[in-house]
């Protein structure tokens, strides 16, 4: 940031001028406009969560939404160590490892049609989904 300037993360915004019937209408479109479904897949399995995602943006598309996605997010990994032995030799271990894969989408604009179809696709039963 330098002298004398707002700092970078400051917009300005200007109104507009619009008539009063205008600004109704406007407002409706925004909120149509505005309406996003996110989706978030976890599984244990990569291989049925990319397929999952592949499966939901090409029915998504279909419909005639915009899709933005799969994004891939941070992998969860769980590790946990036990002992070998059932009563001696504490110091040897073995350790085992539960990784949790996850990925968004989001859905923009989406259409009666897309949310029907989105009820309806069938997805494995190892992938956990999250509509909100």
């Amino acid at each position: 940031m330098s002298r004398g300037l707002k700092p970078d993360n400051v917009i300005e915004t200007t109104a507009i001028p619009t008539n009063h019937c205008d600004v109704g209408q406007r407002r409706k479109r925004i909120s149509v406009a505005g309406q996003k479904i996110r989706i978030r897949l976890k599984a244990y399995d990569h291989e049925a969560i990319d397929a999952s995602a592949r499966k939901i943006v090409e029915t998504v598309t279909r419909t005639g939404a915009r899709v933005v996605g799969p994004v891939p997010l941070p992998t969860e990994k769980n590790v946990y160590a036990v002992i070998r032995s059932p009563h001696k030799y504490k110091d040897s271990r073995e350790h085992f490892e539960m990784r949790t894969h996850k990925r968004l989408i989001d859905i923009l604009d989406p259409t009666p049609k897309t949310v029907d179809a989105l009820m309806r696709i069938d997805l494995p039963a190892s992938v956990d989904v999250n509509i909100q």
